[in-house]
């Protein structure tokens, strides 16, 4: 392996070299980072690296390129690696990035526990594992950490950052302003709790629009409509609790106003659905209709999007 050029900010090996594992090698290298993009078989990084050299000209090209470096700068401190142990020499930082099996990732972890020091963070991009699952009883578990990104944390900033019951403060704060200087919007949960928040959010809302559409009462092209035209429009920017603020003279006059409608109705909501039989084929019909040339397309279009939205919040902030 090459030596990488220095960065700036750090080094960060990414293990993984999935979508995942590529936005964030992306994300890192956007901040100054040098990074290691490490997998086991050596096609997977070469396709990973093709892949992200790619899409970081395409997105220079377009404007939406993050940090301040040019694509070819950026893309000149991502190498690959299918060596763990050389991957990991001088790491400031590691994010994990392999599939959703808890086996795979404690097996993972065992690894690197192995062969880490102590001043390095070890953080997983785990979507729905607990921290007490992934990292009870390493040796290093005072250095681990769930950084849960929002896919595709290119475009989505959102990091939900859960610590093991035994992380120390100090690696919930370094990994908090290292997501800060890439760029990326980190939230601190104080405990793990199942599904942590972004996913405990979004199922209560996918509940209710399963529901809904189950009973009847509007389609599910409508029902996606409500929130993309809808809710998400304001949730893009603000979030639910300052909704309520804004929506009202505050908080309090809210709840004044609307306390007792809210209540009654979410005592008629029903019971948690299957997600199966006749209402999953209804909904998956009509998803399969609303995308009839190519679901990659589509996420190509998601993405672009995002990208777009991204690049106007940017704007918004500044302004």
């Amino acid at each position: 392996m090459d030596p990488p050029r220095d960065g700036p900010a750090g080094r960060a090996v990414i293990v993984g070299s999935g979508l995942i594992g590529r936005s964030w090698a992306m994300v890192f290298a956007s901040g100054g980072f040098k990074v290691i993009l490490y997998d086991i078989v050596q096609q997977q990084i070469t396709s990973a690296l093709e892949n992200i050299s790619k899409q970081m000209r395409e997105l220079e090209k377009s404007g939406m390129l993050k940090g301040t470096l040019s694509a070819e700068k950026q893309f000149s401190l991502i190498h690959g690696c299918s060596d763990l142990k050389e991957a990991l020499e001088g790491a400031t930082f590691i994010q994990e990035c392999t599939p959703e099996n808890l086996e795979l990732k404690k097996k993972i972890f065992g690894q690197l526990d192995l062969m880490v020091n102590d001043d390095v963070v070890i953080s997983s991009s785990t979507s729905c594992l607990l921290p007490t699952k992934l990292f009870t009883g390493l040796k290093h578990v005072k250095q681990c950490i769930v950084a849960h990104p929002v896919n595709p944390p290119y475009f989505v900033p959102l990091v939900e950052l859960v610590p093991h019951p035994e992380t120390d403060p100090s690696t919930v704060e370094k990994t908090y302003a290292l997501m800060k200087k890439i760029g990326q919007s980190p939230v601190k949960l104080t405990r793990e709790t199942d599904g942590f928040v972004l996913n405990r959010l979004q199922y209560a809302v996918i509940s209710e629009a399963w529901r809904l559409v189950g009973e009847g009462i509007v389609s599910p092209t409508d029902l996606d409509l409500v929130m993309s035209d809808g809710l998400g429009m304001r949730y893009a920017f603000i979030g639910p609790l300052e909704t309520m603020h804004l929506n009202a003279e505050g908080i309090t006059n809210y709840c004044e106003r609307y306390r007792e409608g809210m209540i009654r109705v979410l005592k008629t909501f029903g019971p948690i659905p299957e997600f199966s039989g006749e209402i999953e084929q209804k909904i998956s019909q009509a998803m399969c209709e609303n995308t009839p040339k190519s679901i990659n397309l589509r996420r190509e279009w998601r993405d672009e999007c995002l990208a777009r939205l991204a690049k106007l919040k940017t704007e918004m902030k500044s302004s």
